[in-house]
């Protein structure tokens, strides 16, 4: 079983509690950093995530832990679809996607809401497609929020997840390490003005049992056909299955 890993080791509250609080935070600073930090790539990892539901063109989509939006975003350029909702634990990010969407006045078409992926507010079978960027390592229990994404998921739906994963290749691996565990929590801490949130990402991303794990926990949560596409050596993964019909 993997490690459970808190944003702020010092309280005694749950994950999913810190989590909430740390997003809630950094919320300000997050698209900001995350385009930075990546140095625009998450922009390529999400248009490459959305790709993967060309084929199967849901009109029904739920973006879960959907922070800003930026994901939803992209499946609406790409996909067309006629609906998304958009769930997240933290109240500070729904905000920040509220005010892209009006924005964008795409009200008609995207949504959000407060929403525990433990917990999904929807009735079983109701989505075509199922969404979720660089936020299954903050579930605070992976395999029943996957149980319950899957559940929603009609028969035939495909989940499509982008998390970050572990590069192995020498001498990538050993240069991203430094980047990771030394430079993005420096950066991460001065512009967020949140000593525990860039530390708390290198972190979840070590603890997190990425690469064949995870496709073996998605099987055990019920999706079948699971497939992996790692990206720029590997410092993240696209994970696809389907829900069996």
């Amino acid at each position: 079983m993997a490690e459970t890993v808190k944003p702020y080791k010092e309280l005694d509250s749950t994950k999913k509690e810190q989590v909430a609080q740390m997003f809630d935070k950094i919320a300000g600073k997050y698209d900001f950093l995350n385009h930075f930090l990546s140095l625009g790539i998450d922009i390529w990892w999400r248009k490459k995530a959305i790709a993967e539901l060309m084929s199967v063109k849901p009109n029904y989509i739920l973006d879960v832990a959907t922070g800003t939006g930026d994901l939803a975003f992209q499946a609406i350029e790409t996909l067309k679809p006629e609906k998304i909702i958009g769930v997240d634990i933290s109240e500070g990010m729904l905000a920040l996607a509220e005010k892209k969407i009006a924005e964008r006045n795409l009200q008609h078409i995207f949504s959000v809401k407060v929403g525990d992926s433990e917990n999904l507010p929807f009735e079983d079978n109701t989505f075509d497609a199922v969404i979720v960027s660089f936020g299954v390592r903050n579930f605070e229990n992976l395999e029943k929020g996957l149980k319950n994404i899957q559940r929603v998921l009609k028969p035939g739906g495909k989940a499509v997840v982008l998390e970050f994963s572990k590069p192995t290749m020498f001498p990538f691996k050993q240069l991203y390490n430094f980047y990771f565990f030394n430079l993005l929590p420096f950066i991460g801490k001065v512009f967020s003005k949140d000593n525990s949130a860039y530390t708390y990402l290198p972190e979840s991303v070590k603890a997190f049992p990425d690469s064949e794990k995870f496709t073996e926990i998605l099987g055990r949560s019920g999706f079948g056909e699971t497939k992996i596409k790692k990206m720029s050596l590997g410092i993240c993964s696209i994970y696809t299955g389907i829900k069996p019909k």
